[in-house]
């Protein structure tokens, strides 16, 4: 396939393939914890009125900007507690952030196919597809960044100041901020400006006076929120910048070479991820030479400076992943593209190679995984096995007979990963669900609990799962003060044991509620928390 082929729709198979990846079956898994903090915080934002300084049960939460948030909440008040709805925000997050790389590496190259491949290599990436499917912040700041970056090299490539183009990048970077403070800005933008201006040497003549004014705009769209915490709740504000940075150099520490494993996140374009990094073979190669290069030097860029700071987690590499999808599609478009070479043939095929065992196996490791144990539905088995065979099939037909067609070799690779994104999510989420879950959700139903102050035992664990699934400010309560506990009767408790043994006087009149556990890890999991199962009850006056 070549370029001039103008009736293949790039766009609508962008779309189909983020369906799949970021909001087909995006609800069977509940909230896991970071989840929940942050729409427990859109509850109370809704609940409480505070959209200026949000609060996480009662207390204020100042720690990330708040434009995540406000989205959650907008979410939350036309269509509350749906966890779906939630999850796609960040699933149209992650979508726009695919056709931003679509549309930079097209206006980088003038090759539509090349921006077709580095935007599906992005929206099948395993760290990309989580942080689509979850109700998480990272994904907001990098697509807005994603996009500021967009709009910069097109002013840069353009003569004149190109006002409109410089003041939708500053808007757009005022909006990362505002997602995420100034992580975009350190793992996105400073290692792209760095490999951009190094490669492609833009010229700036002309552009002072448009580039300053998108600075300026940046920084008041930046800036506004935290100057209004700093005005109004200066004393927490300041703790909490001392609390963050404190946290980016003594919590989570790792050793400079943890993110060594970085291919891993893209999951099944890993061994394309390395084999296109061969950086002095390659240049010599690729007839877009600048944009391989320009890719290289923002990959190793973004990896060195996120491996500087002594706090590391794997999803931190959500902006690697974006250089990372155009060094993939470099080499792909390649492979695509040219007569290769026979050495660069039997590389290709070692790639395609384990690929095709992960295929054939995969009808095994199904049987044996869902449908042997009650997981998976036979008829839903033979699909999956059959179209896994089919993929198979035409894997190694087009990469070991019709060598000249490894355009569908990609596309039978983004059908696997659409496969698994469509069909097997909900079997895996069954393999580990706890089917005894019962959640404290129940108890926003109840007219009873409407009125009454909920409180927690002072000294045992509130997890923020809890808080997110009853809706409810639960605060710390020392039981053992009678006087205090008289004060507060009648309220509503929530304890790890029974409440007449967490209560020993006999003066109030305990009635329970229930028993609740909201752990969606099975009772065998290494993952399954005690701490997630409570007893709620009423304590009121005898």
């Amino acid at each position: 396939m070549n370029d001039s082929e103008k009736h293949v729709p790039y766009p609508l198979i962008i779309l189909i393939v983020c369906f799949f990846a970021f909001f087909a079956n995006n609800s069977f898994i509940p909230a896991d914890l970071m989840e929940a903090r942050n729409l427990a915080t859109a509850q109370e934002m809704v609940t409480q009125g505070n959209y200026l300084a949000p609060t996480l049960n009662g207390e204020l939460r100042l720690e990330k900007p708040p434009l995540p948030t406000w989205i959650a909440a907008c979410i939350e008040i036309v269509s509350p507690d749906n966890i779906s709805a939630q999850r796609s925000a960040a699933g149209l997050a992650a979508t726009i952030m695919v056709f931003f790389l679509y549309l930079l590496v097209i206006e980088l190259t003038e090759k539509k196919l090349y921006g077709l491949i580095a935007a599906l290599v992005m929206a099948s990436s395993y760290n990309v597809i989580m942080m689509g499917r979850t109700a998480t912040w990272d994904i907001y700041c990098h697509s807005f960044m994603l996009g500021a970056i967009y709009f910069f090299v097109k002013a840069l490539s353009k003569e004149g100041p190109q006002w409109t183009k410089m003041i939708i990048s500053g808007l757009l970077m005022g909006l990362s901020f505002l997602g995420k403070g100034p992580i975009s800005f350190y793992a996105l933008l400073l290692p792209f400006l760095i490999s951009y201006f190094i490669i492609y040497r833009p010229g700036l003549k002309g552009k002072t006076g448009s580039i300053i004014t998108m600075i300026l705009v940046c920084i008041v769209i930046s800036l506004w929120w935290p100057t209004y915490i700093y005005l109004f709740n200066r004393d927490w504000g300041m703790y909490v910048a001392g609390k963050e940075s404190s946290s980016w150099l003594n919590h989570n520490i790792r050793p400079w070479y943890y993110y060594w494993k970085f291919p891993a996140e893209a999951a099944i374009w890993a061994l394309f991820w390395i084999t296109s990094l061969v950086w002095f073979y390659w240049k010599k190669r690729f007839r877009i030479k600048k944009v391989y290069l320009f890719s290289i030097i923002w990959t190793l860029s973004s990896l060195v400076l996120l491996s500087l700071f002594p706090e590391k987690k794997t999803r931190y590499l959500l902006p690697l992943l974006i250089p990372g999808a155009l060094n993939i599609a470099s080499y792909i478009y390649y492979c695509i593209t040219n007569e290769m070479k026979q050495r660069e043939k039997l590389i290709f095929k070692i790639n395609i190679s384990i690929i095709l065992v992960i295929l054939v196996s995969f009808p095994g490791v199904i049987y044996f995984m869902f449908l042997q144990k009650g997981y998976m539905s036979i008829g839903l088995f033979v699909v999956i096995s059959l179209l896994s065979l089919i993929l198979a099939a035409l894997l190694f037909y087009f990469t070991f007979k019709r060598i000249n067609n490894y355009n569908y070799v990609f596309y039978s690779i983004v059908a696997f990963m659409v496969l698994v994104e469509g069909l097997c999510f909900i079997p895996v989420g069954k393999l580990f669900i706890n089917d005894d879950r019962h959640s404290i959700k129940e108890i926003r139903n109840m007219g009873e609990l409407d009125s009454l102050p909920f409180y927690y035992v002072d000294g045992e664990e509130m997890r923020m799962e809890l808080i997110y699934e009853s809706n409810k400010i639960i605060r710390p309560l020392d039981i053992k003060n009678d006087t205090l506990m008289h004060s507060k009767l009648p309220f509503a408790l929530v304890s790890s044991s029974a409440p007449d043994s967490a209560l020993k006087t006999s003066e109030v009149v305990i009635q329970q509620i229930g028993i609740y556990d909201n752990n969606w890890r099975k009772r065998e999991s290494k993952r399954y928390n005690p701490g997630l199962v409570r007893y709620v009850s009423i304590i009121k006056t005898k």
